[in-house]
């Protein structure tokens, strides 16, 4: 599919679903092609409302984007929100239990050529299964690079579709988490039926 370069490309939309003590799952995406460009968890501090939390999370997203994709920002830095299309329905199925919901829809996010085979490998590490950074080295192709894998799950981008929260260290512990921390990474492969 080609475009003209003078046709402005849809707007972004996101979709969410609360999982519960863990916030709201948050997906930003390309309704035209149900392309999933950013995911991220919004968490409420102290009492504020959940839809303040979607709001400040959107917000961090979108100048995540601006900053290493700013062709995909630039189509909408106010994105709407959407419950309908493949996206939002993945969204709403993992938030329900299907831990495999988003593996069928295609994930953009920059990077290098060895972050891109990086984020390949991690979609190919099933729900309720770990690696270890250097198991993901192996997989990606380069065996020694365990900390250029380690690298690029801390500049993921879309956190759920591409699940770096199921790579933990070596001798079996936790490791750190860029989506909210040790705690939820925890928690999400407590969710997965894996308890470290």
């Amino acid at each position: 599919m080609t475009t003209d370069p003078s046709t402005p490309l849809p707007e972004l939309r996101w979709s969410s679903a609360s999982l519960g003590e863990l916030g709201s799952a948050v997906v930003v995406h390309s309704p035209e092609d149900d392309t999933i460009r950013a995911a991220s968890l919004a968490r409420p501090v102290g009492e504020e409302p959940e839809v303040a939390a979607i709001g400040r999370c959107l917000e961090q997203m979108m100048e995540r984007l601006e900053a290493t994709a700013p062709e995909t920002a630039d189509r909408e830095m106010n994105p709407l929100p959407t419950d309908r299309g493949a996206v939002a329905e993945a969204v709403a199925a993992y938030a329900d239990g299907d831990h495999g919901a988003f593996d069928g829809l295609v994930v953009v996010q920059p990077g290098s050529e060895y972050r891109q085979q990086v984020w390949s490998a991690l979609r190919e590490v099933p729900a309720g299964e770990t690696v270890s950074y250097a198991e993901l080295a192996q997989m990606a192709g380069r065996p020694l690079a365990h900390r250029a894998a380690a690298s690029a799950c801390a500049h993921n981008l879309v956190a759920f579709a591409i699940p770096c929260h199921r790579v933990i260290l070596a001798d079996g512990s936790i490791g750190g988490y860029g989506f909210g921390g040790v705690t939820t990474k925890r928690r999400l492969l407590a969710r997965e039926g894996i308890h470290l």
